[in-house]
């Protein structure tokens, strides 16, 4: 069978599912039962992806809806990674809340064009370069999320080291991405363009998203004041969507930006 944007409301009912009946599971301290049907969802999405690969000849990565479906699945697996490693129940509630928000907003307007790409697509530096960012964006919602809980305990000497510790993972983990991400990007635009960077709107904002996260973890390890640390993750989550979707609607990037297709 042909996968196509006709028949994604299957798949996609089945993997949400199966990840809130992980979330259930996970909740009545039903481990195995959480684990398994979690993930079970979470391959459901991939061989929908993986289909739609094949179908359209093509990486589903090129528009907006396309990414937001390797957002969904990554979200997924971190909610399911956090529960399994630290057994919290409420990650995996988040994770799967996330991916079920975003898969709907893709039923609701999938953004998938044609099965071709622009000469400037056609790169080997494009599958990996999207993936690898797609994964830190997810990663950094977790993290982002994680602050916030911390944020809203009563004081910060509820909060332990252990916990801090989870955040500074998933921020240290995400920014490790975010720059793998932006090397292959920096490759990517000097094999395309000649130049391994223009200060294109879409690269401004991923350096400003990078310098802020890179900010949080040189204040981290000195500073455990959780209003500071919370609103900066805020600002730097800010400054990813902007990377990601939010330039856009800047009329900096309209008609200038190579990042806009």
């Amino acid at each position: 069978m042909t996968m196509s944007w006709d028949i994604f409301y299957i798949y996609a009912t089945a993997a949400a599912a199966c990840w809130v009946s992980g979330t259930i599971f996970a909740f009545r301290n039903q481990r195995k039962g959480a684990i398994a049907t979690s993930l079970i969802g979470s391959i459901i999405f991939l061989i929908f992806i993986a289909g739609m690969w094949v179908s359209m000849q093509r990486p589903p990565l090129r528009t907006m809806g396309e990414t937001r479906l390797w957002y969904s699945f990554f979200l997924s697996l971190i909610g399911l990674f956090l529960y399994i490693k630290y057994r919290y129940s409420w990650m995996m509630a988040f994770g799967t809340l996330m991916s079920v928000v975003f898969t709907c907003i893709n039923l609701l307007k999938p953004e998938i064009h044609s099965t071709t790409l622009m000469p400037a697509l056609q790169s080997p530096w494009f599958v990996p370069h999207v993936i690898v960012y797609m994964f830190s964006y997810a990663m950094m919602g977790a993290a982002t999320l994680f602050a916030g809980y911390l944020w809203l305990r009563k004081s910060p000497t509820e909060a332990s080291d252990e916990e801090f510790g989870i955040c500074d993972n998933l921020v240290r983990i995400g920014w490790a991405f975010l720059s793998l991400g932006m090397t292959m990007g920096a490759l990517w635009a000097k094999e395309a363009w000649g130049d391994y960077w223009t200060w294109d709107p879409k690269e401004t904002w991923a350096l400003a998203t990078w310098l802020s996260y890179l900010l949080y973890l040189h204040l981290r390890p000195a500073n455990k004041n959780q209003n500071l640390l919370f609103s900066l993750l805020i600002f730097s989550f800010i400054l990813l969507q902007m990377c990601w979707w939010g330039i856009n609607f800047l009329p900096s990037a309209q008609g200038t930006s190579i990042h806009t297709y």
